[in-house]
C-alpha cells in the first residue's frame, strides 16, 4: 500500500538533467493528463513557494546540504562517506554528526539511530509519528517533493532516465525517507504544511493564461496568413536538379541559416532530427567519456568509439597527467596557496586578456595548446569495421528510413551533406543546453558521420536500389557540424571521399556557406542587441567569458512544421520554427508521420513548455539570474550557496534586459502537410498524442493537400475548417 502512495506522489515531479547533458523538460509534465489551463492553475498551487511555513526552510536547508554531499561528482574536496550504501543509509549513518539536526541532544541522536534500515519502513514510521491520516499520506509526501522540485527532479532523472549505472545508488523511496525523517527531527508541524498547501490551491493563474493567449493569437494569425499563400503549396513532383542538398537538424536555429544558404545558390535543404535516426552510445577516447547521442526517449542501440591516432593518444595521456596534478594541487588543503603564488601572474594576465580581448585571448590559448598538443581529431571506429557495430540490416533500416521520412528518394545531387550541430561558449554552465537536444544535449557530428558512411556503402545502396531508391554512383554523402553560436561549419571528409568527391562543387558550397554565415550573423547579432556589421562580433560573444547572452538558443520557439520545404521556403519564419521535412506521398501507412509526432515533436513540446514556464514564473520554474548562480557538485545550478537545484532557464535566456522580454510564451503550434484522414487516424491510435492535442498542450493544424484548406484539431479531437 505504501508503495502505491509513494509512486503516486512522485508522478507530479518532472526529471531534471545534469549540466553535462541538459535536456529541456516540461516542469508540469506530471500534470499533462489535465487540460492545459487546469494544469497551469494546479502547477501554481503545487510548485509556488510563497508563504512557506518558516520551519520548512530548516527542512529544506538540511535536505539540500545532504543532497549536495551525496550527489557530488568531484567538486567537493572531501567526499561524503558511506555513499556506496545508497542515499538513505549513507545519510542515516552520517546525520548523527550533523549538529544542525541534532543540536547535541542525545535523544535526537538516539532517534536517528533507531530508524529502520528499510527506507520504506522509515516512511511508514514517520507518517505514524507525525500522525498523518491515511487519506492525507499521498498529498503530504507530494508536498515534501514539490517544495524542493529541483532535487526531487534530479532523483527522478537518476532513477528513471539515466542510462549509465552509478556506484552510489539512489531510489525515490530513499529520498522521501530522508526528507520525511528530517521533517520529524526538525519539528516541522505537518498540519501547518498541509494547511499551507490547501490555501495555495486558491491561487489565481489567470494572468499567466492571459499572456499566453494574447501571444498565441498574434503569432498564429500572422503565421497562418503567410502559410496559406497558394503558391507555397506543392502542385507537382519536384524535378529540379540541385547543386547540393543539405540535411540539417530541425532545431529552430537551423531555419534562418538554411534560408540564408538557399539564397546563395542552387541548394535544397531538409530538416531531420539531429541524431539522424541512428541511436548511438559514443565513447570518446579524448575525453574518456561514454554518452548517449540520441533522444532521451530512445535507448542507444550501438556503441561507437571515437578513436585517436597513436600520436594524439600519447598527447592526450600527458595532458591528463598534467590536469590531474593541477587539480590535486588546487583542491588540497595547503598547496593552493603555493599554486596561487606560482601561477598568479600568468592567471592575472590571462584574465585581463579574456576580459578585454576575448577573441585574441582565445586565439593565443588555441595556438599555445596546438603547439604543445595538436588538436585531437577523432574518427568513429565504425568507419573501418561497420558490420561489427551496426549490423547490415540496421544500416539498411536507418538509411532507408531517413531518406523516406524526409522525402529524399530521387533526384539526388552529387553532394549530400548531413549537418549535425553544437554550440561554443565560454564560462557557461548551460553550454550543453545549447547543443543538440536530439543527441541528448551533445554535438551531432558523430551521428552525421555514421549515416554518411552508411549511405556511401555499395551494399547498402544495392539494398536501397531494390527498394526503388536509386542513388547514382556519382552521389557522395559527407558529414559536417554546424556551430550554432558562430555559424561556422566543419566538414568531416575521410580519404575515400576526398578522392571521389567533386571538389569544384564542394569549394563553391564552402564559399556560399561563409556568405550565409555572414548574413545570418548580422541577423542574429541584431537579436543579441548588438550593432553588428560582420561575423567577428558574434565570435566575440562565443569567446567572452562574461557574456550572459552568448546566443538566444531556442528562445521564441513557436511552431513545428512537418512538410516539404516548398511549404515554407518563401516565408521568413524568424527562427521560430522547428522544420521537419516530410512527404506524405511516400508514407502511405503513416508510420513515418507517427514516428515524427511521437518523438521529435514530443521533444519540441518539452522545449516549448520549459521556455513558457521559465518565462512566466522564473522563480518557480526557471533558474533566476546568472549573476547570482553557482555550480554545485558539477551536476547543477543553485542560487547563492544553498538553494534548490534550479531546473529551468535563466533570465538571460528569456529577457533582452532585466525588464524587457525577448521570449514570447506560446504553446507549440504543430503544422502538418498531409491528408487529415491520415493524421486523424494516427492521433486516435496514440495515447500520447491524444493527451497532448486533446488537453491542448500542443495546437495541431493540418494543411490538407486534397482541398488545400487549413484545419485545426479541437480539444474534442474534431477538425475545424479555418477557411
Amino acid at each position: 500500500m505504501m508503495q502505491e502512495e509513494i509512486t503516486s506522489a512522485w508522478k507530479i515531479i518532472s526529471p531534471v538533467w545534469p549540466l553535462k547533458n541538459i535536456i529541456a523538460c516540461n516542469p508540469l509534465q506530471g500534470l499533462e493528463d489535465m487540460p492545459f489551463e487546469q494544469a497551469v492553475r494546479q502547477g501554481e498551487a503545487y510548485f509556488q513557494q510563497k508563504n512557506l511555513p518558516a520551519n520548512m526552510g530548516n527542512v529544506n536547508r538540511a535536505t539540500i546540504k545532504w543532497c549536495q554531499a551525496f550527489f557530488d561528482e568531484g567538486q567537493a574536496t572531501l567526499s561524503m562517506p558511506y555513499r556506496n550504501l545508497g542515499l538513505y543509509r549513507a545519510w542515516k549513518k552520517s546525520a548523527i554528526f550533523d549538529r544542525c539536526l541534532t543540536h547535541s541532544e542525545k535523544n535526537r541522536k538516539e532517534w536517528l539511530l533507531s530508524l529502520p534500515e528499510s527506507s520504506e519502513n522509515t516512511i511508514t514510521e514517520c507518517l505514524s509519528t507525525l500522525a498523518i491520516p491515511d487519506d492525507k499520506a499521498t498529498v503530504f509526501l507530494a508536498i515534501l517533493l514539490v517544495t524542493l522540485p529541483g532535487w526531487a527532479g534530479y532523483v527522478k532523472y537518476k532513477t528513471e532516465w539515466e542510462n549509465e549505472s552509478h556506484r552510489f545508488p539512489v531510489t525515490q523511496i530513499d529520498y522521501l525517507a530522508m526528507r520525511i525523517a528530517i521533517v520529524c527531527i526538525t519539528g516541522q508541524n505537518p498540519f501547518e504544511l498541509l494547511a499551507w498547501h490547501e490555501k495555495a490551491h486558491a491561487c489565481d493563474a489567470s494572468s499567466h493564461l492571459y499572456k499566453i493567449k494574447v501571444a498565441e493569437k498574434n503569432y498564429q494569425t500572422s503565421f497562418l496568413n503567410s502559410i496559406s499563400i497558394k503558391e507555397n503549396f506543392i502542385t507537382s513532383k519536384n524535378i529540379k536538379k540541385y547543386t547540393a542538398q543539405l540535411v540539417f537538424c530541425i532545431d529552430v536555429r537551423s531555419e534562418p541559416f538554411r534560408r540564408a544558404l538557399e539564397k546563395q545558390g542552387n541548394y535544397d535543404t531538409y530538416g531531420f532530427a539531429g541524431f539522424f535516426s541512428v541511436p548511438l552510445a559514443i565513447e570518446n577516447e579524448r575525453t574518456e567519456e561514454i554518452y548517449a547521442s540520441c533522444p532521451v526517449l530512445l535507448k542507444p542501440k550501438h556503441k561507437i568509439v571515437e578513436k585517436l591516432n597513436c600520436h594524439e593518444r600519447k598527447c592526450s595521456f600527458y595532458k591528463k597527467i598534467l590536469k590531474n596534478i593541477y587539480e590535486s594541487l588546487k583542491y588540497s588543503f595547503t598547496t593552493p596557496f603555493v599554486l596561487a603564488e606560482a601561477l598568479g601572474a600568468w592567471s592575472g594576465l590571462s584574465m585581463l586578456l579574456k576580459t578585454l580581448f576575448p577573441v585574441l585571448s582565445q586565439k593565443i590559448k588555441s595556438n599555445i595548446s596546438s603547439f604543445f598538443s595538436p588538436i585531437a581529431k577523432t574518427e568513429p571506429s565504425n568507419n573501418k569495421n561497420c558490420h561489427d557495430i551496426v549490423p547490415f540490416a540496421d544500416q539498411c533500416t536507418y538509411a532507408e528510413g531517413a531518406l523516406r521520412i524526409i522525402g529524399l528518394t530521387n533526384n539526388f545531387s552529387s553532394i549530400i551533406v548531413f549537418c549535425g550541430h553544437g554550440s561554443a561558449t565560454e564560462n557557461n554552465a548551460y553550454a550543453t543546453a545549447l547543443d543538440c537536444g536530439a543527441c541528448g544535449g551533445r554535438h551531432g557530428g558523430s551521428n552525421a558521420k555514421i549515416l554518411a558512411h552508411i549511405l556511401n556503402q555499395k551494399n547498402v545502396r544495392d539494398h536501397l536500389h531494390n527498394q526503388n531508391i536509386h542513388i547514382p554512383d556519382s552521389t557522395i554523402f559527407i558529414a559536417s557540424e554546424h556551430n550554432t553560436t558562430t555559424d561556422d561549419m566543419e566538414f568531416f571528409i575521410d580519404n575515400h571521399v576526398q578522392k571521389t568527391i567533386n571538389h569544384q562543387i564542394l569549394s563553391k558550397l564552402k564559399k556560399d556557406i561563409l556568405m550565409a554565415k555572414t548574413i545570418n550573423n548580422q541577423w542574429r547579432g541584431q537579436k543579441l542587441l548588438e550593432k553588428i556589421s560582420n561575423h567577428h562580433d558574434i565570435s566575440k560573444h562565443s569567446t567572452d567569458w562574461a557574456q550572459t547572452r552568448p546566443e538566444w538558443g531556442l528562445a521564441r520557439n513557436a511552431s513545428f512544421i512537418i512538410a516539404p520545404r516548398d511549404i515554407s521556403k518563401n516565408i521568413d519564419l524568424d527562427g521560430r520554427a522547428f522544420l521537419h521535412s516530410y512527404d506524405w506521398r511516400q508514407d502511405k501507412d503513416g508510420s513515418s508521420l507517427t514516428a515524427i509526432l511521437t518523438a521529435p515533436m514530443v521533444v519540441a513540446q518539452w522545449i516549448n513548455s520549459q521556455y513558457i514556464f521559465s518565462f512566466l514564473d522564473n522563480i518557480t520554474y526557471g533558474s533566476g539570474s546568472k549573476i547570482t548562480q553557482n555550480v554545485t557538485g558539477k551536476i547543477g545550478i543553485m542560487q547563492g550557496n544553498g538553494s534548490d537545484l534550479m531546473h529551468g532557464l535563466p533570465l538571460q535566456s528569456l529577457y533582452q534586459t532585466d525588464k524587457q522580454a525577448y521570449h514570447e510564451p506560446v504553446r507549440l503550434m504543430t503544422v502538418v502537410y498531409a491528408p487529415r484522414t491520415l493524421l486523424q487516424e494516427i492521433v486516435l491510435q496514440n495515447d500520447v498524442l491524444k493527451k497532448l492535442f486533446g488537453n491542448e498542450w500542443v495546437m495541431l493544424f493540418c494543411i490538407d493537400p486534397e482541398d488545400k484548406n487549413i484545419y485545426v484539431l479541437s480539444s474534442e479531437l474534431v477538425w475545424i475548417n479555418l477557411e
